[in-house]
């Protein structure tokens, strides 16, 4: 088994919290719809798709820490900064 390199799980980790985020937005713009002139919300499904959408933030700050600390990591192995 392999373990892929930190960077590229962090790579990972923050394609899927974007994909998630996207997910949550059209979720949201979804629970609105529009009947005869007049908007109806359906406040579980937004409530949810809300924290789902808060939920893929922190996820996407956590995998760009880690791309962070990984870039950090090894400009210190190898002895170079940017």
């Amino acid at each position: 088994m392999q373990i892929p390199p930190s960077v590229i799980s962090g790579q990972n980790g923050f394609q899927s919290a974007q994909s998630d985020l996207t997910q949550s937005t059209i979720d949201v713009a979804g629970a609105s719809q529009s009947v005869s002139g007049t908007t109806t919300v359906s406040s579980g499904s937004t409530t949810e798709a809300l924290v789902d959408a808060t939920q893929a933030g922190f996820h996407g700050q956590a995998s760009a820490e880690a791309i962070q600390v990984s870039s950090d990591t090894i400009g210190t192995l190898i002895d170079i900064r940017v």
